[in-house]
C-alpha cells in the first residue's frame, strides 16, 4: 500500500451486497465507520470483518474510527482484518507515534476537519504528525451538529489545496464529494484520492450504482488530466 495515488474510496459500507456492487464499479477502498460515538453503525463489526475478509487485492477495507488510544486502534484493526486505519477522533500526537511504531504495517490516514477559520491550525498539524501518518484525509465540519465528517457538507477547496502543498504525505479528499463535482474537486485540489459516503446514495440511504459509477468514472478522467 506504499504508492497510493489516483484511488477512489467510498464509505459507509452497510452490507455484503453493496460492497459486491462497489467491487463491480471499480472501487479502490472499502470504508467501514464503526464503534461510532452516535451508536448507530452501518454494519455490525462481525458483518464488517465478512466482506473486509471477502475483498480481493487490491481492493482494500479501511476501518474509519474516533477511537484515540493506540493499543485500542490496533486491537480493532487486528479484529476486523484491515491495513488500514482513518482516525477521526482528536489523536494525540504521541498516540500516533505510539501507533506507527508498534504497527508498521498498518496505514495510518489522520483526518483534517476543515473548518470556517483554522487553516493555520491545520498547517500546523500536518507538520507536527506527518512523519507518524501515511495519509491526510480533509473532511468539513458541520457547525450545525459539530459533527467531524460524512456530514455531505463541502468546505473551501482553497484550505484542501494548501493542505495538499504543504504536506510530505499524500492527501485524500472527502466532505460533499458527489459524481457532479468530483472532477472540479481533483482539479481544484490535485488529491491523492477521493471519498464519497452520502453523496453516492440513493432516498434508501443504499449505495446508488449509476452514481458511483459516475463518481468512479469522473474520478478516473479527472485524475488523468492532472497527471
Amino acid at each position: 500500500m506504499s504508492d497510493v495515488k489516483d484511488l477512489v474510496q467510498v464509505a459507509g459500507i452497510i452490507d455484503a451486497d453493496e460492497a459486491a456492487m462497489l467491487a463491480e464499479e471499480g472501487v479502490d477502498w472499502f470504508g467501514f465507520p464503526l464503534r461510532l460515538p452516535s451508536g448507530k453503525d452501518d454494519i455490525s463489526e462481525a458483518d464488517a470483518t465478512a466482506v473486509i475478509g471477502s475483498l480481493k487485492t487490491p481492493q482494500e477495507g479501511v476501518l474509519i474510527s474516533y477511537l484515540t488510544d493506540a493499543d485500542e486502534i490496533s486491537a480493532f484493526t487486528a479484529e476486523l482484518g484491515v491495513r488500514a486505519v482513518q482516525l477521526h477522533g482528536d489523536v494525540e500526537p504521541e498516540q500516533l507515534r505510539k501507533l506507527k511504531t508498534a504497527r508498521p504495517d498498518l496505514y495510518v490516514l489522520k483526518s483534517l476537519v476543515v473548518k470556517a477559520d483554522n487553516a493555520d491550525e491545520l498547517l500546523r498539524l500536518v507538520d507536527d504528525v506527518a512523519e507518524w501518518v501515511d495519509m491526510f484525509i480533509t473532511d468539513t465540519f458541520d457547525p450545525a451538529t459539530g459533527a467531524k465528517g460524512a456530514t455531505g457538507l463541502t468546505h473551501d477547496w482553497s484550505v484542501s489545496a494548501e493542505l495538499v502543498r504543504r504536506s510530505p504525505k499524500p492527501l485524500m479528499m472527502a466532505g460533499g464529494l458527489t459524481p457532479e463535482n468530483v472532477a472540479d474537486a481533483i482539479r481544484a485540489v490535485r488529491p491523492a484520492a477521493v471519498d464519497a459516503h452520502t453523496g453516492l446514495e440513493g432516498p434508501d440511504r443504499r449505495k446508488d450504482r449509476a452514481k458511483v459509477a459516475k463518481f468512479v468514472a469522473e474520478s478516473r478522467r479527472a485524475f488523468a488530466e492532472i497527471a
